[in-house]
């Protein structure tokens, strides 16, 4: 694609973050930085034919590859090495996490009980529910009608909840256990430093 096409993609990108829907094509020349319409037809026949955006009823709408991010190889968090001439991928957080959205739930961690599993305060994470589980899967559960994040675990038959932090005590039920899903990933925006 024409780096050109790409500060146009860039562009668009940009605004439909901003307010989740595409303006009219005379407004588009604007966000686009075109000065016709018919060149802003052009574009998006380019950018259609490329398969980041489509047409829905008349109006173009983004595909999955315009919510794309390209992968650009591995990085090494040990030594450096050189950086590599490779071809990238483009991949959709949805593509990575989930297998079934209408089985998907997000849910924000609160606390310091999961440090240990890599489940940081404030992290999300990503729950299939009505998934098969076994011991030592990670779940969000109902226990005795509160909600809480922990690993699933079995003794003599009877299961019961285990914190990824030695500081927090096992959790058996007294009452009821349900299991509302399997974590499945999790994702955290890092904190930036002004400097």
């Amino acid at each position: 694609m024409p780096s050109t096409d790409e500060q146009h993609l860039a562009a668009l990108r940009t605004y439909w973050k901003r307010h989740q829907a595409f303006p009219p094509m005379a407004k588009l020349c604007e966000v686009v930085g075109l000065s016709s319409t018919a060149s802003v037809f052009e574009l998006v026949g380019r950018l259609t034919e490329a398969g980041y955006l489509q047409r829905v009823e008349g109006r173009i709408a983004p595909t999955r590859k315009f919510f794309g991010r390209p992968v650009v190889g591995s990085v090494r968090a040990g030594v450096p090495e050189p950086a590599a001439e490779e071809d990238f991928e483009l991949l959709t957080i949805d593509d990575y996490l989930i297998d079934d959205p209408n089985r998907t739930i997000l849910c924000r961690v609160r606390g310091d009980s999961m440090t240990g599993a890599g489940l940081l305060d404030g992290d999300l994470v990503v729950v299939q529910k009505n998934s098969p589980t076994s011991a030592g899967d990670v779940v969000v559960a109902v226990i005795d009608g509160e909600v809480t994040v922990k690993t699933l675990r079995q003794t003599r038959g009877r299961y019961y909840l285990q914190a990824a932090n030695p500081a927090y005590p096992d959790i058996r039920p007294t009452g009821s256990l349900e299991i509302l899903g399997v974590v499945v990933g999790s994702f955290r925006r890092m904190a930036r430093r002004s400097g």
